[in-house]
């Protein structure tokens, strides 16, 4: 397919439609409601549903309901509907349904602001809800990544019957680039069948229950299996992107816009012989420590943590990766308040040349 000028939130609702989802409910909150309004009209056109709850409560449930019968379904929302969305979550990954969620996510705590942010890197790696059940997260840095991973998103919701969080802030979500969609899936209900509440015509089986209630021995069970499934995520599903890394004795570690600003920067200082490099998490849980496990120790100097959250977030994952082996340092802006090249080129040349404390 020929590339189209799209603009992020949009993208990734058609990258939805393209992936099979089939059914949408959501609430408007800025900066995602586009994704919302794209769906309202792009659903219909190809046997979907849309609906428009009248609270995140509310919609995450529809959600629930619609996995529970074999259709692939999502929502998205943005920092403060998440949060509202999160006991429902919970119920999903308790009933083991698959469903992918969006969040868009703006500066906080409380209501804070619709400008973009980083704020909820906790809440997506740590705590979605209660119960302590994990789900994967991924975090593009451009477009095109982002059609990508939502595209694959379903599919791992539905291999794991989990729901999978895609983790964008509002810059990716209002720029427009140029992206490029994959084709339309023909799917079948063959991968949910042996499960799924649906019941075809003339078809004779026992009835099915699906439920996130269970006895306390089977509850710890399930909760095993669950740790074991986290495991292998750890294990054939981490991604990351290293930049410039061969000799960098200088390690920024970013996400999503953060790293896009500082890759500019990283380049700029690479010009004047500073010895910079980049890792950049695409999936934020599972966190990618094998690749700070597997640097040179001898080679790197000290590990740099720019987001758009104060104080950093990810630095207490940079820091149990590390081990203590380099010090971790951090650069951020908050509140909505974005990135600028020279303010990051700044930041990491001060602890380069030694100026930062």
């Amino acid at each position: 397919m020929a590339k189209v000028l799209m603009k992020g939130t949009v993208a990734i609702a058609e990258a939805a439609v393209r992936a099979g989802c089939r059914f949408f409910a959501g609430y408007p909150i800025t900066p995602q409601n586009e994704i919302p309004e794209y769906l309202s009209w792009r659903l219909p056109e190809v046997g979907g549903a849309f609906v428009q709850g009248e609270s995140e409560v509310a919609s995450i449930n529809m959600v629930y309901g619609a996995a529970a019968n074999g259709t692939r379904a999502m929502t998205s929302s943005s920092s403060p509907g998440i949060s509202l969305m999160t006991e429902g979550l919970s119920y999903l990954s308790g009933t083991k349904l698959p469903a992918l969620v969006v969040n868009i996510s703006r500066g906080g705590p409380g209501l804070g602001t619709i400008q973009p942010a980083q704020t909820d890197y906790l809440q997506a790696t740590k705590a979605m809800g209660h119960g302590g059940f994990r789900v994967m997260v991924f975090a593009p840095s451009t477009l095109q990544e982002a059609v990508d991973l939502t595209y694959e998103c379903f599919d791992y919701a539905e291999r794991d019957r989990n729901p999978v969080l895609l983790l964008m802030d509002g810059s990716l979500g209002a720029i427009m680039e140029q992206v490029e969609f994959p084709p339309m899936k023909e799917l079948t209900d063959e991968g949910t069948r042996k499960w799924n509440l649906a019941k075809h015509e003339g078809e004779t089986r026992m009835p099915r229950m699906l439920t996130p209630v269970y006895p306390e021995v089977i509850l710890e069970n399930e909760n095993k299996q669950r740790a074991l499934l986290t495991k292998q995520w750890e294990e054939n599903d981490v991604r990351v992107e290293e930049f410039m890394m061969e000799d960098a004795e200088y390690v920024v570690v970013a996400y999503g816009i953060s790293a896009r600003v500082s890759k500019e920067a990283i380049l700029n200082l690479r010009e004047q012989g500073h010895k910079v490099g980049l890792i950049r998490p695409i999936t934020l849980f599972p966190f990618p420590k094998k690749t700070f496990q597997n640097l040179n120790y001898d080679q790197v100097k000290a590990f740099i943590d720019i987001e758009l959250a104060i104080p950093a977030q990810m630095r207490d994952d940079i820091e149990v990766a590390v081990r203590g082996r380099a010090p971790v340092y951090e650069y951020g802006r908050s509140g909505g308040m974005l990135f600028d090249d020279e303010s990051v080129y700044d930041a990491i040349h001060k602890i380069v040349t030694g100026g930062a404390e």
